[in-house]
């Protein structure tokens, strides 16, 4: 990057904040994602021209749908979570993971457990420091040696109070900002900024000239294997895909910036460039980036990445796809934290590169 383009001065705002903490607050852990898809859906309700609801649970909003080429958005609102295992007979539940759960940040954390009767409190319990004899002070209780404490005294207290088998379970951590607001910080970044950019992408197109027919799907399971992702390409059949999830912030003191390429909160979108991208899509990022004197930044990806865009890619003959990462502080914690300026440039970027995108452009590399 020119030093030119990193001091240009900050645009305006055009993304809805309100939307966005309301989203994020919503609980959707793996497999139980539908109180977020309802907000999802309420949002776009007056701005898409047509909603569809798969039996994944993936919300389709579609744009021009009668437009050519078929354009598909994807961001995945599925957080990781918790889900009851067993309940002892002294009413202390155990649990399974839904999705990949840092063991290291889970004891002493307040939980909620969804359940059919609404959200039930509950803290993870660990023995206090002063009893654990110094090996167990070095060592990390595995998750499945971890219980929840509802204050309840036996198993059928905790039937009586409404929990099942199979509940899932949230941390108890919601949206704030951090320091002048251009931080926020929650448990679920990972991946409802997604599904909130391509509902601001498509408000923002709304009334203004494109070719396409946009879908903004937001998925579901993409944490246990880009499931929606798999099924909505399918489904939509686009010839063009872009997948926005969060990659990881290298700007803190415990990264290291030679394992992960830089990347920084307020450095601007993440154009991901390797064999799960489409090298003229690629290129068509990177040349509007320019052209609007945004700040990008590139990361390397070597195979297929973990995101739903490496199903959007290989779904029916292929797909020419572009993954645009969103730079995220302490991944998969409870406590991660995106720059909304980042999230503000990538809705601005992302109309306009789809603004140029034509029935007649081909993406076969050459």
């Amino acid at each position: 990057m020119s030093e030119k383009i990193e001091k240009i001065e900050k645009k305006p705002r055009i993304i809805n904040e309100e939307f966005l903490e309301k989203l994020v607050n919503a609980p959707s852990p793996t497999g139980f994602e539908q109180p977020a898809q309802s907000i999802y859906r309420e949002y776009l309700n007056k701005i898409a021209d047509k909603i569809e609801t798969d039996v994944m649970g993936n919300v389709d909003a579609i744009l021009n749908p009668d437009g050519n080429p078929r354009i598909i958005l994807m961001g995945h609102v599925d957080e990781v979570g918790l889900q009851v295992k067993f309940i002892d007979e002294k009413g202390f539940i155990r649990l399974h993971m839904l999705g990949g759960i840092d063991a290291h940040l889970t004891p002493g954390n307040r939980v909620k457990i969804l359940t059919s009767k609404g959200e039930i409190l509950g803290v993870i319990g660990k023995k206090a420091i002063h009893l654990q004899k110094p090996e167990e002070r070095k060592k990390i209780v595995k998750l499945d040696e971890q219980f929840i404490d509802i204050g309840a005294s036996s198993r059928d207290e905790v039937k009586e109070i409404g929990i099942e088998i199979g509940d899932p379970i949230i941390f108890e951590h919601y949206y704030a900002t951090l320091g002048k607001g251009d931080l926020v910080v929650s448990r679920c970044f990972d991946d409802k900024i997604g599904s909130f950019i391509i509902a601001e992408v498509i408000k923002s197109l709304k009334g203004t000239k494109f070719e396409g027919a946009i879908h903004a799907v937001s998925t579901t399971q993409e944490e246990i294997g880009t499931r929606g992702a798999i099924t909505s390409s399918y489904s939509v059949d686009p010839q063009v895909g872009i997948a926005y999830d969060v990659t990881f912030a290298s700007d803190s003191p415990d990264m290291k910036e030679s394992d992960i390429g830089t990347i920084k909160l307020g450095g601007g979108p993440v154009i991901v460039r390797g064999p799960n991208i489409n090298p003229i899509l690629f290129n068509i990022f990177v040349e509007t980036a320019k052209e609007l004197k945004m700040p990008y930044q590139l990361l390397a990806a070597p195979r297929a990445t973990g995101t739903d865009a490496r199903s959007i890619q290989v779904t029916r003959s292929g797909v020419a796809t572009a993954l645009i990462a969103i730079p995220n502080r302490y991944m998969h914690s409870m406590s991660e934290v995106v720059n909304l300026n980042d999230v503000n440039m990538i809705v601005e970027l992302s109309v306009a590169v789809i603004q140029k995108i034509s029935k007649e452009m081909s993406f076969i590399p050459k």
